[in-house]
């Protein structure tokens, strides 16, 4: 698999996004430069070349010498076999934290199982990096019946413990969650109380102290605004899922024999993944990186067509937020 390249040249890309926000002096911590890199939804249980997308988001983290990496996410299954999978997660020498996924629990595993199989210790917590604050929440909490599908739900114990969390920082913040925090269709079911959390944990504070809430999930690239907080989707190291009415034969028959549910998806050529820095002086830049699909894509298959804020595209956009 060749590695993917990072658009350094904004040209290159879609759209730059200049994010404004406010950064008080409210915390007497030192803030210092820091990088880490982030990935989502690799599904490894899905597809066939998960080992070799996810070693080259390691190899590159190491070579880039990330302060530390997170995966967003539809990780792998707890599965004895794939253990290969997880070890080379457990290449990088740094910081590593998991955030759990809807499918991590698909073939009737509990959350705890897949937790103890990734070494994640908690659900939901929280840490400090080089003078700033990251939040990383679980949106599969049982949702109030009734209710059918996955469950994507935030419930209270969650909430007030997110409440105490922000209470007690005083340092800059970014969120981080496998479902989004502002699109409904298919995000946290009850996004608008977390996001009234956020947001009166802001006002409480004085200052846009909640930055940003990034997750994975959606398989897109998007990015938008709400209460002066900044909601950004990382799109899939590896697909978009369309579905039966798209469903196309991609790589070799024994590839589709061994691995059934490829076919439902318009797969990415190169691993999709990115690497963050924030910057003291006033930036935080969220690296593009662009690849192309495997065989048709949705407009070579008449379909689907999707919202404006759900675009399927190989890439993920640069995001320059500044303050």
């Amino acid at each position: 698999m060749k590695r993917r390249s990072f658009i350094k040249n904004t040209t290159l890309a879609s759209a730059t996004y200049v994010l404004p926000w406010q950064l008080s002096g409210h915390s007497s911590v030192k803030k210092e430069k820091l990088k880490f890199g982030l990935i989502a939804d690799v599904h490894q249980d899905i597809m066939h070349d998960g080992v070799e997308r996810l070693q080259a988001f390691i190899d590159e983290s190491t070579s880039r010498k990330m302060e530390f990496i997170m995966q967003l996410g539809d990780f792998c299954r707890p599965y004895d076999y794939n253990q290969p999978f997880l070890d080379v997660w457990e290449q990088f020498k740094g910081s590593k934290y998991h955030l759990l996924g809807n499918h991590d629990t698909d073939g009737g595993f509990t959350r705890q199982q897949a937790m103890d199989f990734w070494g994640m210790k908690s659900r939901y917590y929280s840490f400090d990096k080089s003078g700033y604050h990251f939040v990383v929440l679980d949106g599969n909490d049982p949702n109030p019946k009734p209710w059918s599908g996955y469950n994507r739900y935030i419930d209270k114990e969650q909430q007030e413990w997110l409440k105490n969390d922000l209470k007690n920082t005083s340092l800059t913040t970014f969120v981080f969650s496998h479902q989004t925090l502002e699109n409904e269709d298919g995000g946290v079911d009850n996004q608008k109380e977390i996001r009234k959390i956020l947001e009166d944990a802001n006002k409480d504070a004085g200052f846009n102290k909640i930055v940003a809430s990034i997750c994975g999930h959606h398989h897109t690239d998007y990015m938008t605004q709400i209460h002066d907080i900044y909601y950004v989707q990382i799109n899939s190291a590896s697909y978009r899922w369309v579905g039966g009415d798209y469903q196309h034969i991609r790589y070799s028959k024994e590839i589709d024999e061994k691995y059934p549910w490829i076919k439902y998806t318009i797969p990415y050529k190169d691993p999709l993944f990115t690497f963050v820095e924030i910057n003291p002086k006033g930036y935080l830049t969220i690296e593009g990186s662009k690849t192309e699909f495997v065989g048709m894509g949705p407009k070579e298959m008449n379909g689907p067509v999707t919202a404006a804020n759900d675009p399927i595209v190989p890439k993920i956009s640069d995001f320059k937020m500044r303050f």
